[in-house]
């Protein structure tokens, strides 16, 4: 198993950057529930990399579980913001990716230098317009984004990033498994909202609930139903 080093958080503190803040992402491609971004804070007195962290992809429910409060205590600063189904539905995949991470940037007691985010793609910038557009919804937070740096795989390589990963997809079961008493019928104490083949087969026979994205192409959704999915909304990133 690869295992995450503070090198790249270590170069960026050397560059100047007082707070190094690991962001990533649980629950994208899911059906149902909320996106998660899990942010951890590290500066340079963040001590060695806790013996076991890695990317939460990799590893167990009971050792991501586990991990929770030693990575806690290991991070300078940490949090864990959700953007739900439905605004996933109004504002999009992206925009929600970012909603969700500046509901965890405005819970850190610290403020970050520079972001590093997982993958080539920076969702977390706000475009201009999109500034605009957003500035009197009552639910976005009054946030000033920092210097984002992008990097492929850092959730594996990274370990504020990997620390933050395994912060979210914590948070985010938890969260699925009490939907789950809700909406049994989805499995989703099991599946956590992804497309299982039962989940599947369940959304055939009885349709969406609540607490699915109903923008997306589900099975049991009518087209009529999926109003959200404009141009418009997929190309506002």
């Amino acid at each position: 198993m690869i295992r995450p080093n503070l090198r790249v958080e270590k170069s960026l503190l050397r560059d100047g950057h007082r707070i190094v803040v690991g962001c990533d992402e649980v629950g994208r491609g899911a059906l149902g529930g909320p996106v998660s971004v899990g942010v951890l804070a590290v500066d340079g007195e963040t001590g060695r990399v806790p013996s076991g962290l890695a990317d939460s992809k990799l590893l167990s429910a009971a050792r991501r579980q586990q991990l929770v409060p030693v990575v806690q205590r290991w991070s300078l600063d940490h949090a864990v913001g959700h953007a739900s189904a439905a605004e996933i539905d109004r504002f999009g995949i992206m925009v929600g990716l970012r909603l969700a991470a500046m509901r965890g940037l405005s819970e850190l007691q610290v403020l970050p230098d520079v972001v590093l985010l997982d993958g080539s793609h920076d969702w977390l910038s706000p475009r201009l317009e999109q500034a605009e557009l957003f500035a009197d919804e009552p639910s976005w937070p009054k946030v000033d984004v920092p210097a984002v740096l992008t990097r492929v795989k850092a959730d594996l390589h990274c370990a504020s990033v990997s620390g933050a990963s395994v912060l979210a997809k914590t948070r985010r079961d938890a969260l699925m498994v009490e939907m789950a008493r809700d909406y049994p019928q989805f499995g989703w104490d099991e599946n956590k909202g992804y497309a299982s083949p039962e989940h599947l087969a369940c959304l055939k026979v009885q349709g969406p609930c609540a607490e699915h994205r109903r923008s997306w192409r589900l099975p049991g959704v009518a087209p009529a139903e999926i109003s959200l999915r404009t141009s418009e909304r997929e190309t506002a990133v």
